[in-house]
């Protein structure tokens, strides 16, 4: 199974997250979610996960970040298009939730051990 994380370094759930990981000897690839945000692409792929487990596109916001909360995100997001929300996700790695995990077939956004045990168990 491929893994890529995009995680930030100083974050205390990414670094759960990671250590979880290793304990189960999971092998991904790490990418620091500040200087290199998800694509596009990715984040397009991310959402439909999302949406099939029930979600909207609110799930891939950091929504307790400073950025979110200086932007005013709160009140915006409901009455923003998805275009328009998705290139703030790709040009501010910051807004993006995290750990933000791509699998070939699935995604996780966020630790919640019990999901990231069904997944990696």
């Amino acid at each position: 199974m491929t893994v890529k994380i995009y995680e930030y370094q100083r974050c205390s759930t990414c670094q759960k997250a990671l250590r979880f990981l290793e304990e189960r000897k999971v092998l991904y690839t790490r990418l620091p979610i500040v200087e290199k945000p998800p694509t596009r692409s990715e984040l397009k792929k991310m959402l439909s996960w999302v949406k099939v487990n029930g979600g909207n596109l609110k799930k891939l916001f950091n929504t307790s970040g400073e950025v979110y909360r200086e932007m005013g995100l709160s009140q915006k997001l409901g009455k923003m298009s998805e275009d328009d929300a998705l290139s703030l996700l790709e040009k501010n790695g910051k807004l993006v939730k995290r750990p933000f995990v791509l699998m070939e077939k699935q995604g996780l956004v966020g630790f919640k051990e019990e999901e990231w045990e069904k997944v990696f168990g």
